[in-house]
């Protein structure tokens, strides 16, 4: 990789680069092979025995992968990092990598719906427990419930898709007290709104499907933080299969380049919108994290940033009203992505939450009548005619 002393995380995005071959590229090139040759028996060798580092195969290492790696290491100021396949292959592969039959994960009851599924029905396959908390729960809740066994603690923040913020600085100090890795889910914020590691975290993980890739593209995911733990998840990837493929790397390193402006302007579209949402007819709990009437409003200032790309707020008519107010919308996409260039409307009752119980949807704040909103970077005075024909329609 290219050498810098201690860039700004903007600079790491744009100059950290795999060195140029003969040819003097100045874009880093595709590096579309499985495999890597050895000039010698002994090179070869000594690489199999861990003595040199040297690109094998794909599924291990690969320098378009590894450039990838780099940067969100970079940006996060971890001390190492793993790109994967997927952003559920970077929470499993955390998981899978780290615990073992008999321990305990704590975990945020506001989790992702699939990460929901890999906590109650596969983990417990393999004799790995959880036990949820509230993720605005005081600290006795959370130290409660730490047992023997716990080795963990899992958290979102903001959360998916109550926005709900979590104090990063307080679970860091109760992962401390037991000796607990504390994981955190960055892909909403990205590495440019919050840092967890900055604030104790021990491993940052990403689905680099959404912001980092930014235009609804590509499939990747990332863990970035504590060597040791890194490298145990890396071997477990190395054995299991999840690797990213080289394409995908470079075009989510390319989308790197412009994540922090894109960040900048998400942000900027997401808090306007959310506040001309704000005491119209029908809509209710307008909850963006910079918006000062959120619950956790002090904690989203300290610990970010911007508020991030995301909101959600309520109509009132429940589960029907939400469904056609996804139907007026003309412009806005209707799909289960965020991320996006584009505006993206969700109805998470009815789609990315359907699975869970109504008790369970409600238990994290997903309500008959929520609408997720991940705003793009279109025009906003396009974004909000948009949303508030749609309101208006559907009333």
């Amino acid at each position: 990789m290219s050498e810098m002393t201690d860039p700004k995380p903007q600079t790491a995005a744009i100059r950290t680069q795999v060195p140029p071959s003969p040819q003097a590229e100045h874009s880093v090139p595709l590096y579309l092979t499985s495999s890597f040759t050895f000039e010698s028996a002994e090179e070869m060798r000594a690489t199999f025995a861990d003595e040199l580092e040297h690109n094998i195969y794909s599924r291990f290492t690969n320098p378009n992968v590894a450039e990838l790696a780099e940067k969100l290491r970079i940006m996060e100021g971890g001390e190492a990092g793993h790109a994967v396949a997927s952003g559920m292959s970077a929470v499993f592969a955390t998981f899978a990598a780290l615990l073992s039959a008999g321990d305990h994960i704590v975990a945020c009851r506001s989790v992702f719906g699939s990460t929901h599924t890999v906590l109650t029905k596969l983990l417990p396959r393999f004799g790995i427990g959880h036990t949820y908390v509230d993720a605005t729960a005081d600290p006795e809740s959370w130290e409660r419930a730490v047992t023997d066994a716990t080795r963990m603690i899992f958290v979102e923040t903001p959360t998916n898709p109550a926005l709900e913020i979590l104090d990063l600085d307080r679970l860091a100090e109760l992962a401390a007290r037991h000796d607990l890795v504390l994981v955190v889910d960055n892909c909403f914020a990205t590495p440019v709104l919050q840092r967890p590691l900055d604030r104790g975290a021990h491993l940052s993980v990403h689905s680099a499907t959404k912001f980092i890739d930014g235009q609804g593209r590509v499939l990747g995911g990332a863990v970035v933080g504590r060597k040791d733990l890194v490298d145990e998840i890396f071997a477990f990837c190395r054995s299991t299969g999840p690797a990213l493929s080289p394409f995908n790397a470079w075009v989510l390193s390319k989308s790197l380049e412009t994540l922090s402006l894109r960040m900048e302007r998400h942000s900027d579209n997401a808090l306007a919108l959310a506040e001309a949402l704000g005491g119209l007819a029908g809509v209710r709990d307008v909850r963006y994290p910079f918006l000062p009437s959120h619950p956790q409003y002090e904690i989203a200032k300290r610990q970010m940033t911007a508020g991030g790309g995301l909101l959600t707020f309520t109509v009132e008519g429940g589960l029907e009203q939400g469904r056609r107010f996804l139907d007026a919308i003309r412009m806005c996409s209707l799909t289960a992505n965020l991320g996006d260039t584009r505006t993206i409307v969700t109805h998470p009752a009815s789609t990315t939450h359907a699975k869970l119980t109504e008790e369970e949807r409600r238990a994290v704040g997903i309500t008959p009548g929520l609408i997720r909103i991940s705003v793009g970077l279109e025009h906003f005075d396009d974004i909000a005619a948009d949303v508030l024909q749609a309101l208006e329609r559907s009333n």
